[in-house]
Order: structure tokens, then C-alpha cells, then sequence
């Protein structure tokens, strides 16, 4: 790999169980999951090593290839070099990318970059550790679910990393395990600033929702909540439901952009203009005085 000059390395390793029953499908959003982190910080990825577990003894090797082939499409389509990878028999399978990509170490973002006043624009939808739930359990209206869940989650973060770049961004990460509100708050904590998230703002799926209400809820969502509400503020009145969904555990979610207030325009039109979606979800404030990292308004 020849590097270019005036460059930063930034690498990063992800690996998922089955979100969906598609195997191609799957190994694309196992890839774009990867591939987040390095558009995450506005880099972009060079080249890709897969990771994979799978019951080669119990398991039809078609399968392994409608994964391999499908993560490989997101490699490609990231403008990447797929160089090699590693293997492992496992009953369970598991698929992702060792990822390396270049930054430009100037105009690099990170969690800790937040300042009082900026916007925070998030770049997909939430809801889809609910609906993996839901598809895990055979809920009616599977099919539409595995189709939100794959038009979403194998989503490129691409545009969110240039816009990083060209409007030399200082705050973002991507939002994943710990949900957007997890996520947000430990943004807000390594930034010393309060994110204030406008919780009917939030771009909840109506199909999650639905489910939600049914009690879907997966477990991980649960742990999330329970973790970081203590360091919370909510305000009274708010919906419990949608506070709980705050922290549903995502699957290759959108990013979190901190965008200062002038620049807000362009880059929700950037956005835009690639069919992401740009909410204006919230603001970063000056610390409470309690202490708490993110505030539910």
C-alpha cells in the first residue's frame, strides 16, 4: 500500500452476528458496519480484510459466498481494495472487516470535539435493533422489516465523512452498540459539554415503533437505557417508550455530526443531495450544573 503523503492511518476491526436472513445482504451490512468508523473520524478506507466464523461442517458453502460476495460489493463501492482476510469454523456465524483508511490528520473528527452552541445532525433512521428483534422472532411484516433493515443499515457513511472534510468538522461518531443516546452522551462527556437531544425530533422507524409497542424490545436496548439514564436528565411528560428507544443498540447506524450553527445549511444539503437524511436533532449546551452528559427534551 503506498501512502499518500500528508496522510494519517486510521484502522478499524467490526464484526456482527446475522441482522437479517439474506446472507448477501447480511455481508453488505456487516461491511458498511465496518467501514463506518473510518468515516466516522472523515477518513476514507483503503483497504479491507475480511473476518469470518462460520459452521462450514453443518452449513451449505454457497451461503459463505453470498456473504463474502455481498461484503465485497461495499468494499468496492467504499473504493476499496479487498487484500485478504482470516477464517474460522465456528456454529455461529460471524462476518465484518479489518478496515485501514487514510485522514488528514488537520481535519480529522473525533467524539471529543463537540463546543456549546453546535448543531448535532444525525444521518439515518433509528430503530433497527428493534426491528432485528422483531425479524429474529418471525413478526408478521418480516419481509418489509428485512428490507428497511438492509436499505438502511448497508448504507455507506461516505457523504458524512466528506462533509467532515470539506467543512472541516471537528465532532462526529457513528452510532451503533450503545444507540444514539448512548453514543451521544459519551460524545458529550469526552467533549465537557451537555448534548441536548429534541427527543420528537428523533427519526424513529414507524415499524420499529410498531413493534416496540408490542414489547419487542431486545435486551441489549434494556442494558442500554439502564446504564446511561442515571446520567441523564429527562425532562418530565416525555414519552417512556421513546426514552427507552433513545438507546435502542443499533445496527451500522448513521453518524453524528456536530455542526456549528452558520454551517448547518450546507451540510444538511450535502446530505441531502446524496439521500441521506440531515436532522437537526439536538444541540450541544454548556455542562449542567447536576452533572449530566445529555439531556432529553
Amino acid at each position: 500500500m503506498r501512502f499518500p503523503p500528508g496522510q494519517a492511518l486510521v484502522q478499524t476491526v467490526d464484526f456482527l452476528t446475522p441482522v437479517v436472513d439474506d446472507p448477501f445482504r447480511f455481508g453488505q451490512i456487516a461491511a458498511a458496519n465496518a467501514l463506518s468508523d473510518v468515516y466516522a473520524v472523515g477518513g476514507e478506507p483503503y483497504t479491507a480484510m475480511n473476518v469470518c466464523c462460520f459452521p462450514a461442517h453443518t452449513m451449505a458453502p454457497e451461503v459463505l459466498a453470498a456473504i463474502l460476495k455481498g461484503g465485497l460489493s461495499k468494499i468496492e463501492e467504499a473504493g476499496a481494495v479487498l487484500c485478504g482476510g482470516h477464517s474460522v469454523e465456528d456454529p455461529e456465524i460471524k462476518y465484518g472487516l479489518s478496515v485501514s483508511g487514510a485522514v488528514d490528520p488537520d481535519k480529522i473528527a473525533t467524539n471529543r470535539g463537540l463546543k456549546p452552541g453546535d448543531a448535532l445532525l444525525l444521518t439515518k433512521p433509528l430503530g433497527t435493533g428493534v426491528l432485528a428483534t422483531a425479524l429474529k422472532a418471525g413478526r408478521p411484516g418480516a419481509e418489509r422489516m428485512e428490507e428497511l433493515m438492509h436499505f438502511w443499515c448497508a448504507r455507506l457513511n461516505r457523504t458524512g465523512a466528506q462533509v467532515i472534510r470539506e467543512l472541516g468538522l471537528k465532532a462526529s461518531t457513528d452510532v451503533t452498540g450503545f444507540g444514539l443516546g448512548g453514543h451521544l452522551l459519551e460524545m458529550a462527556a469526552a467533549s465537557h459539554v451537555t448534548a441536548e437531544l429534541f427527543l420528537t425530533e428523533a427519526p424513529f422507524l414507524p415499524e420499529a415503533l410498531s413493534q416496540a409497542v408490542l414489547g419487542l424490545i431486545p435486551a441489549g436496548t434494556i442494558q442500554n437505557r439502564n446504564h446511561y439514564l442515571p446520567r441523564t436528565l429527562v425532562r418530565p411528560g416525555l414519552d417512556e417508550l421513546l426514552v427507552t428507544l433513545v438507546f435502542d443498540a443499533q445496527t451500522s447506524g448513521g453518524l453524528i455530526l456536530g455542526v456549528p450553527e452558520a454551517l448547518v445549511p450546507q451540510a444538511q444539503a450535502m446530505l441531502a443531495a446524496a439521500g441521506d437524511l440531515a436532522l437537526h436533532i439536538g444541540r450541544a449546551i454548556a455542562p449542567l450544573p447536576t452533572g449530566q452528559a445529555l439531556s432529553l427534551v
